[in-house]
């Protein structure tokens, strides 16, 4: 008897130590403001060292700056698809549109603002009591309030007599 609760307790015992080092749910939906993200995107690949052809000719160093190493993603592919590295500026329509969204002036500070919004906005909206305490992910029923419906808003522009062209159909009336 003594030797069976012996094992009963020893498998237990291992059964919560086991248990214990089994992870959580996985956290990028639950990104906080205080994370950094995920280490996945942290580690980045760097170029191939090189010897300059002249020690002479290399630039002044720039602490805290970029490195000749660098990886440079988007300059890299620019160039992999035979496209222009210099920068053009905008193109074609999207002069207009950075006219007409900047026509009440552009506010500098706009990205700690919407980040001040947001973070009262979900202080304001953080769920219910057991979903806090089970850490349930609430993001997409915080956000509900501020979805687009986009078939009402569809309805809406058509109703002013504003040309749809690439609009998608309507999956209830569909079936």
């Amino acid at each position: 008897m003594r030797f069976s609760s012996v094992k009963l307790l020893t498998a237990l015992c291992a059964g919560i130590l086991l248990t214990a080092c089994s992870g959580g749910d996985p956290k990028l939906m639950n990104i906080k403001s205080t994370q950094a993200g995920p280490d996945e995107f942290s580690i980045l690949p760097t170029k191939p060292l090189q010897e300059p052809p002249s020690y002479q000719a290399l630039p002044a160093p720039t602490p805290g700056g970029t490195n000749v190493t660098d990886p440079t993603p988007n300059a890299d592919a620019v160039a992999a698809l035979g496209g222009q590295l210099r920068n053009t500026g905008l193109r074609g329509g999207e002069g207009a549109l950075v006219t007409a969204a900047s026509r009440y002036g552009v506010s500098a500070s706009i990205r700690s603002q919407l980040a001040a919004e947001d973070l009262k906005w979900r202080q304001e909206n953080r769920g219910k009591l057991l979903e806090r305490l089970f850490n349930v992910n609430v993001y997409y029923s915080a956000y509900e309030a501020q979805e687009l419906n986009q078939h009402r808003e569809l309805e809406r522009l058509r109703r002013l007599g504003i040309w749809t062209p690439a609009a998608p159909p309507d999956p209830v009336a569909a079936q």
